[in-house]
């Protein structure tokens, strides 16, 4: 369809998503990673030519915007922001949705992993010394997807805060915080009936002079009380320590996390 020719809630539809783009700091190059397709996708799509309803969806799922409005928008229909309604908040529950690249889990089939989680690892520093903290993981309506938060570290000026992958074929889930080009993953297994997840965490840390890359196993278990718990450096003499040293052991124990070695 030539420029001149594009529908006006079509140009309405594509100013929302570029001042979008410009909002959330991201190029057309990483929207089409995000969106999981090609980059001249996104770019017939930005000039207003025929897309398929599953791009548009998996722009709109990855840049926040409610498909609904911007699918009436961009068929001719009123602009974004003046939608008709057939039932109060019908749009609103496509944010319910994650972005694809996250694994497009909608809130309902991911609402149990929502609450306060004791996080235990061996200190990567200091043998013999279990780090204990507690995360929180909550829903960011923001940014339709589960949200993590580390609090009650020892060393709380490195505490990380990041996003739930949750791939729809896998029994494995990946805690992601990226900060700066910075990446830290944690891989570990879907919550289970005894309301643990456990895993590897994967990262950098200080070893004598220099930062190198470091890997350690991570067990989540949620929490009742989370402040009755025992957080920060856990040394054999802490009553919490045997407890903790039990849970990491039987985690490696059954395969929740393997080192390979040469």
């Amino acid at each position: 369809m030539p420029a001149n020719d594009t529908p006006s809630g079509r140009n309405e539809a594509i100013s929302r998503i570029r001042l979008t783009l410009i909002e959330k700091k991201m190029t057309q190059a990483e929207l089409a990673d995000a969106a999981d397709c090609h980059e001249k996708t996104i770019q017939n799509l930005l000039a207003g030519r025929t897309v398929r309803d599953q791009t548009l969806f998996d722009v709109c799922m990855v840049l926040g915007l409610d498909f609904d409005e911007i699918k009436l928008a961009w068929s001719g229909g009123p602009p974004p922001g003046h939608p008709p309604r057939d039932e109060p908040g019908q749009a609103a529950a496509t944010t319910e949705i994650a972005p694809v690249y996250m694994g497009a889990y909608t809130r309902a089939a991911v609402d149990h992993y929502i609450g306060h989680y004791l996080t235990i690892r061996p200190a990567f520093t200091v043998p013999g010394m279990i780090i204990a903290y507690r995360t929180d993981i909550t829903w960011d309506a923001s940014w339709p997807s589960l949200l993590f938060e580390e609090r009650n570290r020892p060393d709380a000026p490195f505490s990380h805060r990041g996003r739930l992958h949750i791939p729809p074929s896998s029994s494995f889930i990946h805690l992601v915080s990226l900060t700066k080009g910075a990446m830290r993953m944690i891989v570990v297994s879907q919550l289970d009936q005894t309301n643990m997840m456990r895993g590897l965490i994967t990262t950098l840390a200080k070893s004598d002079a220099m930062i190198a890359p470091v890997s350690a196993p991570i067990i989540y278990r949620r929490l009742d009380d989370p402040d009755g718990t025992t957080y920060g450096e856990v040394t054999p003499d802490n009553p919490a320590f045997a407890e903790y040293d039990e849970t990491i052991r039987e985690a490696i124990a059954k395969g929740y996390c393997n080192v390979v070695k040469p």
